[in-house]
Formats: C-alpha cells, sequence, structure tokens
C-alpha cells in the first residue's frame, strides 16, 4: 500500500509517494503541468490509498485532474494541521512526505473539495465581499478627511449618496478635495461592481432554488 502528498507552490509541486512504513519510494519536484504530476504517479496507481495535496489558493486545477484521472484525492486543511508542527522537518519534500504520513495513520484533517460547478458562484460571493471592504475602506477614508477638515461626522448612507459637485462645494483646499475626490471616484465605481456582482448571485440563488423545487 502506498500513500502520497503533494507540496503545491505557485509554478511546481513536490510529489512524494511513501509506503505503509513511511519509506519514500519517490520523490521529485515537478512543474505544475498535470499530465506530468499523473505521469509520476502512474507506476504506484494501484497500489495508491489515496494522494494528499494542500487546500493552497491555486488547488483547483490539480485536485480535479487528479479526480479526474481516478485517483482518490484528499484536501489537506492548512490551518487545522498546523497543530502537527511537532512531527515534521521543514523542507518542501519533508512536508510532502509528512502530508502521506498523517494519511497513513489516519490523522489527516481534511477541507472540503467544493463541487466544480458550484464553485464559481461561491467564489463570486467572495469577490463581493472583498469588493466590500475595499468600499467600506474608501467610506472610512471620507469620513476621516471630513472630520479632519469640519471637526463634524457623515454617516456613511450620506458618504454614498456625495456627488463630485457636492464635493467640489464643500469649499476644501484643491489638494484636499482631490483626495476626496478620489476616494469618492473608487466609492462609486465599487458599488456599480458590487451591485452587479449581487444581482449574479440573487440569479443563482433563485436558479438553484427552483432547481431543487
Amino acid at each position: 500500500m502506498k500513500f502520497s502528498g503533494i507540496d503545491l507552490h505557485s509554478n511546481n509541486s513536490v510529489v512524494v509517494v511513501s509506503d505503509e512504513e513511511d519509506r519514500v519510494v519517490f520523490h521529485r519536484r515537478l512543474p505544475n503541468v498535470l499530465a506530468q504530476i499523473v505521469s509520476a504517479l502512474a507506476p504506484y496507481r494501484e497500489e495508491l490509498k489515496g494522494v494528499v495535496v494542500e487546500s493552497t489558493y491555486n488547488w483547483y486545477w490539480l485536485v480535479d485532474g487528479l479526480m479526474e484521472a481516478g485517483y482518490r484525492v484528499h484536501l489537506a486543511n492548512t490551518t487545522a494541521i498546523k497543530k502537527y508542527e511537532g512531527l515534521k522537518y521543514s523542507g518542501d519534500f519533508a512536508d510532502a512526505a509528512y502530508l502521506a504520513q498523517v494519511l497513513r495513520l489516519g490523522l489527516l484533517p481534511e477541507g472540503y473539495i467544493y463541487p466544480r460547478e458550484q464553485r464559481a458562484a461561491r467564489d463570486l460571493a467572495r469577490k463581493r465581499m472583498q469588493l466590500v471592504r475595499c468600499c467600506t475602506a474608501q467610506t472610512l477614508a471620507i469620513e476621516n478627511i471630513l472630520a479632519r477638515q469640519t471637526g463634524g461626522r457623515m454617516s456613511g448612507n450620506q458618504v454614498k449618496r456625495l456627488t463630485a459637485e457636492q464635493v467640489d462645494g464643500l469649499g476644501f483646499a484643491p489638494d484636499v478635495a482631490l483626495a476626496l475626490q478620489a476616494n469618492r471616484a473608487v466609492n462609486e465605481t465599487l458599488q456599480q461592481q458590487i451591485d452587479v456582482l449581487e444581482k449574479r448571485l440573487r440569479e443563482r440563488v433563485k436558479l438553484r432554488s427552483t432547481i431543487g423545487c
């Protein structure tokens, strides 16, 4: 019986295959090319109990490709796995071997492999959240400028409704007005994009509800 761990990086992957006694029988650093990784695992295919891939920002292509090739893939929860740090040595090859080891021991904290057809909507919701955070930062920046210049306070909703003409009418020094206009313009653009994403997400939720019925 064999176990594989893959330490996934931005442009390469360290692939390790070990046996039931944690003896490494294969280890190699490969470019992030699915065909090469599948080819490297092929000699051990029939014996492989599973392949562990780190849950990094770029795991979709590798996990999907390995699953399509017929491998049993496990997504390692890298946050939860930190509690086992005392067992491991440093280095990419050691990290990959460690993933294979915790799989063999049955100690692997697994991440959920979200169905491919649903990931786009989830990622779109994450994008909306990212833009909302950016929008909030612009709103707070405008509130801070107004507080510094006037000693007063404007609510977030009032800030969102500010027009370029209203900013010019405040009578601030040119540089201050320019800074305020920059934040206002970015805020306006962000809100437009948030509205577009929210509309799409509502459509997806409605579609899913209809299919579910």
